[in-house]
């Protein structure tokens, strides 16, 4: 087998997980691939609640034959997309109404859009 011991970040005592080995040192996490069932099921209780905890989010890793980490990391990175997703509306309505300007690449003089440059908090 290989003897990863020396390299940092492995732990030999912790549980196995889903890791695969890339060579010496190169330790990389197998990425969870859901089933399309999976994933409809997880955006319809993502859309009743952006927020899956408890017994609940055990519930639905048990139905859904993953694990409660699979879960939780799903939900989290649904969070994040949802977030930029919301930015980027938002930055498109206020553009669209002229609140914000969009800069082009080839201005130089930023003087003369400082004046111009209005600060909304999104």
């Amino acid at each position: 087998g290989l003897d990863l011991s020396h390299c940092v970040g492995t732990n030999s005592l912790g549980p196995a997980g889903p890791w695969r080995s890339g060579g010496p040192c190169k330790m990389k996490r197998v990425r969870t691939v859901f089933k399309p069932e999976q994933l409809e099921r997880l955006e319809q209780e993502f859309l009743k609640q952006q927020y899956m905890v408890g017994t609940e989010r055990v519930d639905l890793a048990a139905t859904l034959h993953l694990t409660e980490t699979q879960v939780k990391v799903w939900f989290q990175n649904r969070r994040i997309k949802w977030r930029k997703q919301s930015m980027e509306q938002k930055a498109a309505k206020l553009s669209k109404f002229g609140v914000i300007q969009p800069v082009s690449a080839d201005s130089t003089d930023s003087k003369d859009h400082e004046e111009d440059t209005v600060d909304v908090e999104l």
